[in-house]
């Protein structure tokens, strides 16, 4: 019910949420909405220029929102992973430096996404759009990610920040390699020194590689949620991936079926990206062995039988693995023996793909992360406070998942999962220009400091799920966000946001009947899926016996 009054507010057309503040689930944390008469977070400095790290949809919706506020925005973009690279030491900067035969540098400086061929939207078009640049009338529900790509290059020129633009204000083929916070002349601290470098081409096979760096007031994090992959830490695995490197492979890697035709291919992991590879892999491969360990998670997350239900009866369901056995020298990935936790034992496999998920990763802030040994650069800050956990499963510190808590003029755009980032991007950038022009206020760091540690509480403590929020968590913080910045434009001046489109609850509902045959509850009796689970000892109910939370795909775009 609370929920349904929640999306009643939303979309009733002329209700002011502005002025006041329904009641909240009791285990949901919110700080108070701040006038003009109440003690807030004062910066340091004041905030006139910023840079984004990444031009995806959060990073062109935060340029929109930052420049509309009349603040100095340059927005960096690359791609993927990787490992920081510097000017030779000692050199001052900016320096350059020519290539020849430079295929390898180039995919070293901007790797391959993780999208497949066949790869689709895991939302229906109307959720998966800009405020300002909706789908065109008849649009199918479903899109390939060609159709995404194209429509975010689009909103881009509508921008002008395309990569064909000209634009000063961009940076495109450009690494951030570091972020370090600045120290000005009376020894204090002072924003942000980004540490760059670009690549260009110069001829055919020839380019120029850059290094400078520029400094900011405050910095965006826009980066994604799907650059890193994680290896999964099953004995044996490594001697695997070093024997046969284009035979193991983590899902990121994976393009089409048709290389895999006829092949005994093992998928590790039967989550989102597992299950999706497992369907485009179906019609082509002669066996698919799907191995999955219990889900035996008490945090709010999607459950793994979700996606089970999803696969095609055909899949052979094994259990977790136990070990990769060595292979002698010589002999070919089919006479390799992999040994499931249960005893039993799998040959004869063609191709293993490794679909165990991503992690986050910043490497342009390595002195962040727990235990990091870090030395740094002449004008720096020379200690911090970790709060990246080493095994990039969360972070730490961070003010409605947005705000890094001990200085707001860093901040994180799209870190959270069961939250659609087309949507929620409105909402975070706006507030995110609002704060920094000082047309809104942030809580004291107290007040912060005292939130974060309710939520962590609510959200089952440090882990892979603290940044979860799911429907009802996802809606109670559109919600607050409309409350506090509407709140926040009548006192201080600004534009006002809206809540959802009306249609999105009715659209959403018939979209997971589309793909899921309905949302997941309680189930009285055990289904086909539950079955197969608990034969292989992958209990499906949840720890405490109560129901599970109602499963929404709408909302989850880990793809």
């Amino acid at each position: 019910m609370r929920l349904m009054i929640t999306l009643l507010l939303l979309t009733l057309p002329g209700v002011a949420v502005a002025h006041f503040q329904l009641p909240l689930a009791a285990t949901t944390p919110w700080p108070p909405f701040l006038g003009t008469d109440h003690d807030g977070y004062e910066f340091k400095w004041p905030i006139q220029t910023v840079a984004i790290i990444g031009a995806g949809p959060s990073g062109l919706v935060a340029y929109r929102e930052l420049t509309e506020a009349g603040l100095k925005v340059h927005l960096f973009e690359r791609d993927r992973d990787f490992v920081p690279s510097f000017a030779p030491v000692g050199i001052a900067l900016p320096y350059s430096e020519e290539y020849e035969d430079d295929a390898e540098i180039r995919r070293d400086h901007r790797g391959p996404k993780p999208i497949w061929e066949s790869l689709t939207s895991n939302g229906p078009s109307c959720d998966q759009q800009f405020n300002q640049w909706p789908w065109p009338t008849g649009t199918n529900w479903e899109l390939s990610h060609y159709e995404l790509r194209n429509y975010i290059r689009a909103y881009a020129s509508y921008l002008h920040i395309n990569s064909n633009d000209e634009n000063p204000a961009t940076a495109y083929n450009t690494r951030v390699e570091l972020v370090e916070k600045r120290i000005n002349a009376e020894g204090e601290e002072q924003g942000w020194r980004l540490w760059l470098k670009s690549l260009v081409s110069t001829g055919n096979n020839t380019s120029r590689a850059t290094w400078w760096t520029e400094d900011f007031d405050a910095v965006v994090v826009a980066t994604g949620r799907y650059n890193a992959p994680v290896m999964p830490s099953i004995p044996g695995l490594d001697h695997w991936v070093r024997r046969f490197p284009g035979l193991v492979r983590h899902s990121r890697q994976y393009r089409r079926p048709q290389a895999y035709a006829n092949q005994t291919v093992l998928i590790v992991g039967a989550s989102v990206s597992g299950s999706e590879i497992s369907r485009d892999l179906n019609p082509w491969a002669a066996t698919i062995y799907q191995s999955f360990r219990a889900d035996k998670d008490t945090t709010a997350h999607y459950r793994l039988e979700n996606f089970v239900r999803r696969l095609p009866g055909n899949t052979t369901f094994v259990g977790e693995l136990k070990s990769f056995l060595p292979i002698p020298e010589g002999t070919p990935i089919q006479s390799g023996l992999i040994e499931l936790i249960n005893g039993t034992i799998i040959s004869g496999v063609d191709s293993v793909i490794l679909a165990t998920g991503f992690r986050y990763s910043f490497p342009f802030l390595p002195q962040y992360y727990d235990g990091a040994l870090y030395t740094p650069h002449e004008g720096s800050v020379a200690t911090v406070s970790p709060f990246l956990a080493l095994d990039g499963s969360h972070l730490r510190g961070l003010h409605l998942d947005l705000f890094y808590i001990r200085d707001p003029t860093l901040a994180f755009l799209g870190l959270n999962l069961g939250a659609q980032p087309f949507a929620y991007s409105d909402y975070l950038c706006l507030a995110l220009a609002k704060v920094w022009s000082n047309t809104a206020k942030l809580p004291s760091s107290r007040t912060m400091w005292k939130m974060h540690e309710e939520l962590v509480v609510d959200r089952g403590g440090y882990g892979k799920n603290l940044q979860f929020l799911g429907p009802e968590r996802f809606t109670d913080h559109i919600r607050y966000f409309i409350g506090w910045l509407n709140q926040a434009a009548i006192e201080y001046g600004g534009r006002q946001i809206d809540g959802l489109p009306k249609y999105s609850a009715e659209v959403d509902h018939y979209w997971v009947i589309a793909q899921y045959g309905g949302p997941l509850a309680l189930q009285e009796r055990p289904s086909v899926e539950d079955a197969v689970l608990e034969s292989l000892g992958l209990a499906t109910a949840s720890a405490d016996g109560k129901a599970r939370q109602r499963y929404d795909p709408v909302y989850d775009d880990a793809w």
